[in-house]
């Protein structure tokens, strides 16, 4: 009798076990494409994986997907993609990037089980994106006059640029977006637009496009652009509006609920890139870089301002900003509000040898709002972070900000080898990728009540 239990007892238990591995095998051999992964990829990569943008292959298709699918497999299940470098479990923000481990672990059922497209009817339209733009066809677009002629001697180069436009009207801009030709050169652009009163002279239209010369006078330099008035009436030069034109790697311009910002663009202006560098390159390009501009018609309510803190800003670095070769070190900045603000987005902004960020804001009563923590810096991905909601910053409160460097031979993205001493440059030449830079940039309007409920998600 013992025997025959026992004999019984294995066949319940491997009768069991089969059944488990047959719903198991059903399980893992019924995703696909269609169903399961294409909503996926679309959502979090296509964004980027697409003619024109930063990734090196597109993800538009199945037919795209399967060539790659044991890369994709690969790269999601270690986390290197979807890139997102802010600590989802710190802050979430707005068009956060990640999958979760139900996804991954579907991306890689689906891969270890040959990748099957399924029922083609059952597949989502692949997203659609007009003129390399994440936000559709954009109502202008303003082309440089010349390529820029990028030389391959392996050293960077900083540009002012002048890209002017007419259009038939006053309107306002809504999204102002710099879409880079040469993505794996331009580090970053900063730029202004400028206003023209059509009542004055100018000959804005000629002149210098590209200057190259960053120990020039600015004065000189704008001349030559042909940017001042031609008349003698004073003030000379056109009005200027700060920081409009932005770019980073992996940066996706804000676009606000129509309440908030906004630009007037007038009948004749320029957006003057009055910085934009390009990182080494060892064979000569030609870049044809263009901006695009989203007209709206609701008037600006509510202009957004910016602040920065850290590197040329409004706030010390203690210790002093050096980093010594063979050290890890870790800097500080602060700054305290007066008047309370609605925070709205924010760019933490080192170079190479960055390791980690951390920022948040104090109040007076001593509790915390996290803002942003970057357990792993990347230099390659630096976004401008908008929150899913206006954060409340009240008089009073103190935003703090920690970045750690890690300047020794162990860091793989050190650019000295063996390290040397690096700091943020003089101040008055462009700074070289090589030198270092602690930045915290962040977006605001004035308070209003109610502004907490005020929803950023993107409008495109």
């Amino acid at each position: 009798m013992r025997t025959s239990l026992v004999y019984c007892s294995s066949v319940i238990l491997f009768f069991s076990c089969s059944q488990t591995s047959e719903k198991k095998e059903e399980t893992f051999s019924s995703i696909t494409w269609s169903e399961h992964i294409a909503p996926i990829i679309y959502k979090n990569c296509s964004p980027c994986h697409r003619p024109g943008q930063s990734g090196p292959f597109s993800l538009l298709s199945y037919a795209d997907a399967v060539k790659k699918a044991k890369q994709i497999k690969f790269v999601t299940k270690t986390k290197y993609m979807p890139p997102w470098p802010a600590d989802a479990n710190y802050t979430h923000f707005v068009g956060e990037r990640g999958l979760t481990d139900e996804q991954i672990k579907q991306i890689s059922d689906w891969v270890d089980s040959n990748a099957s497209r399924g029922d083609s009817t059952k597949e989502i339209a692949a997203p659609v994106f007009e003129n390399i733009s994440f936000f559709g066809k954009p109502d202008l677009v303003i082309k440089a006059q010349k390529a820029v002629e990028i030389k391959g001697n392996g050293t960077d180069a900083f540009l002012i640029l002048k890209f002017p436009y007419e259009i038939d009207k006053d309107t306002i801009a809504d999204i102002i977006e710099f879409v880079p030709h040469q993505r794996k050169l331009v580090h970053h652009v900063n730029g202004h637009l400028i206003s023209y009163d059509e009542k004055r002279q100018f000959n804005y239209m000629s002149g210098e496009n590209i200057h190259s010369d960053t120990k020039a006078q600015l004065l000189d330099v704008y001349k030559n652009m042909h940017i001042p008035y031609t008349d003698k009436l004073q003030p000379n030069f056109p009005t200027l509006t700060p920081n409009t034109v932005y770019y980073l790697p992996g940066y996706i311009p804000p676009a606000y609920p129509s309440e908030i910002g906004g630009y007037r663009l007038k009948k004749n202006g320029a957006f003057l890139l009055n910085n934009i560098h390009y990182g080494p390159s060892n064979k000569d390009l030609l870049d044809s870089s263009y901006i695009n501009v989203f007209f709206r018609k609701d008037p600006i309510k509510r202009p957004i301002i910016e602040k920065q803190l850290g590197t040329f800003g409004v706030s010390q670095i203690e210790p002093e900003f050096i980093i010594p070769p063979n050290q890890v070190k870790t800097f500080h900045t602060q700054a305290t509000i007066e008047k309370p603000i609605s925070m709205l987005s924010i760019n933490p902004h080192m170079h190479l040898i960055g390791k980690t960020f951390w920022a948040f804001a104090l109040r007076s009563n001593g509790d915390t709002i996290p803002l942003i923590k970057i357990n792993k810096w990347d230099f390659k991905w630096q976004y401008y972070y908008t929150f899913k909601h206006p954060v409340k910053l009240e008089a009073g409160t103190t935003i703090h900000v920690y970045g750690t460097f890690d300047n020794t031979k162990e860091n793989p993205f050190n650019p000295f080898s063996p390290p040397q001493t690096i700091t943020q440059g003089n101040g008055v030449e462009s700074m070289k990728t090589t030198e270092e830079m602690f930045q915290f940039i962040f977006t605001f309007v004035p308070y209003k009540d109610g502004d907490e409920k005020i929803d950023l998600e993107r409008r495109y």
